[in-house]
């Protein structure tokens, strides 16, 4: 990896790098409770418009429900929904964000994650009850979330407005991402990105990137 000394910043995606995700455990729970289809319709590589709206805040979470209630003809109580989208989330381990902290004293860190409120206030519950969310919060200079910033990964427009809110140079800034469309749009905007690999955790995977290897 090349001109390491300039890297000032890194911005990283949150399901699957910091936050581990299952998106089977999400469509077997929507299978369970009675859509069949929920694969053809949500997946790591690609979505149905409803999420896409539900990720760049066009649509709230009552219409989100509403919307998926709509897909079976069987009814599908609120509760059930929320269980079931929120079934991919797993957890955040404390040894990441202890890494974070570490790793900011030298780095500006930032957050970019498609994401949307459900989603958003079941992590935070989560991590409220390990009396964590400050901690996790404390990790970053700025954290941008799709449903709020209007605007979601890969679209080039995404990137370019986190680097202008945050006044960041593209050539200065690395951002790790865990889908490849999401680092084939970064790179589009003159970004370092790196696709982190399956079955690592940051603390084992980042310092091969962000610092030359001690021998």
């Amino acid at each position: 990896m090349s001109n390491l000394a300039s890297i000032k910043n890194i911005i990283f995606d949150l399901g699957g790098v910091i936050l581990d995700l299952n998106y089977q455990a999400t469509i077997d729970a929507f299978v369970e409770i009675g859509i069949k289809d929920f694969s053809s319709l949500y997946s790591q590589k690609e979505q149905k418009q409803i999420f896409d709206d539900f990720e760049t805040g066009k649509i709230n979470s009552n219409q989100f429900i509403s919307s998926i209630q709509n897909l079976t003809q069987n009814y599908i109580s609120k509760d059930e929904i929320i269980t079931a989208w929120n079934a991919m989330l797993l957890e955040i381990n404390t040894k990441k964000l202890d890494y974070l902290l570490s790793i900011k004293e030298r780095f500006r860190i930032f957050l970019l994650s498609n994401t949307n409120e459900i989603h958003i206030s079941k992590f935070e519950g989560v991590l409220a009850k390990k009396n964590e969310l400050k901690k996790f919060y404390d990790c970053f200079e700025k954290v941008h979330y799709s449903s709020r910033l209007s605007l979601r990964k890969p679209n080039v427009d995404c990137f370019k407005t986190v680097l202008e809110i945050n006044q960041l140079n593209a050539s200065e800034t690395i951002f790790i991402d865990d889908s490849i469309q999401h680092v084939e749009g970064a790179l589009k905007c003159g970004i370092k990105a790196y696709l982190f690999p399956q079955n690592y955790t940051i603390q084992d995977w980042l310092p091969d990137i962000i610092q030359p290897k001690h021998h």
